[in-house]
């Protein structure tokens, strides 16, 4: 089982998310994460079409969505529509939590090559913070 996810058990759509939730396990910095179900999580990137992140997780310093991606659909055109729409959401969430004595948030795209058994999260976050396109 976890000890820093909120849930005891959790699914893996791939490899890499599996590789991910190891990554958060063994990673000092973060303190809990999870994997939001459907409909618990949505951020709107068109009119008609929510967006629901692969992770969601705490460090000491900050709140992050994590969305680990293969390799060649990091260019996809709806991949880099729902990084967009994550970007913007955490800058209005990041100003609800500092008006608050939050924590700020960040989006972070990862292409699955990079999760490995030795990365961490600032590693991660440092070599592909935000969106493509985005600050």
């Amino acid at each position: 089982g976890f000890k820093k996810c909120l849930y005891p058990t959790q699914k893996f759509d791939s490899d890499p998310e599996r590789r991910f939730a190891i990554v958060l396990e063994s990673d000092p910095a973060v303190l809990k994460w999870f994997k939001p179900g459907k409909a618990v999580f949505q951020i709107r990137y068109t009119a008609d079409h929510d967006y629901e992140p692969d992770f969601v997780l705490e460090t000491e310093t900050e709140k992050l969505l994590c969305e680990p991606k293969r390799g060649d659909q990091m260019k996809d055109p709806v991949v880099l529509a729902k990084a967009r729409a994550a970007v913007t959401w955490c800058k209005h969430a990041t100003a609800y939590e500092m008006a608050n004595s939050g924590k700020p948030w960040r989006y972070v795209l990862i292409p699955h090559d990079a999760i490995t058994h030795n990365a961490t999260i600032a590693g991660l976050v440092k070599n592909y913070n935000s969106a493509p396109d985005s600050p």
